[in-house]
């Protein structure tokens, strides 16, 4: 359908939820609702990516639920668990200068201000008072994403980031 590269992943398909073929979706959006925003996603299959049109969706206890077309039964249901869920990249709102997306900062080489490589980007979390950035080299490192404070650069461009960030 597209190129991995226009593909973000915002989610995931859970268990199965009820006797109508609901199911319970993993958000990685923020806020976790923002997923149901998108009202056309793209699921994994053995083939890529298939278009499919959200029926249905609701906040349900700490998580959510969603009604896909086709779904009538858990038997049916149970068939997508586990399956990624994505958009197309220019679906995604447009950020103010200095914001980044996670899926764009995954990935990216890190060096600090010295330019030794610390590693690559490999995932980021959420830690409630600031994200942070898990670095794989030689070592691994959880280095706070703090801009100006830590974090001293970002070039997209060429996939680098510049921390302020002592190797030990």
């Amino acid at each position: 359908m597209s190129s991995d590269d226009n593909i973000i992943v915002i989610g995931k398909i859970g268990a199965t939820y009820g006797i109508q073929g609901w199911l319970k979706i993993i958000s990685f959006t923020e806020p976790q609702l923002g997923i149901l925003e998108y009202s056309d996603w793209l699921l994994e299959d053995s083939k890529g990516w298939k278009r499919i049109n959200v029926k249905a969706g609701k906040p349900h206890g700490k998580g959510l639920i969603a009604k896909l077309p086709g779904l009538e039964n858990p038997e049916q249901a149970r068939l997508l668990t586990g399956k990624k869920i994505a958009i197309k990249r220019e679906q995604l709102p447009s950020l103010k200068k200095r914001e980044y997306y996670w899926a764009d900062l995954e990935g990216l080489t890190v060096v600090n201000e010295n330019n030794a490589p610390l590693g690559k980007i490999i995932y980021l979390m959420e830690t409630g008072s600031n994200d942070v950035l898990v670095v794989k080299g030689e070592k691994e490192h959880a280095i706070p994403f703090l801009l100006d404070e830590v974090v001293l650069s970002v070039d997209l461009t060429k996939k680098i980031m510049m921390v302020r960030w002592e190797i030990i």
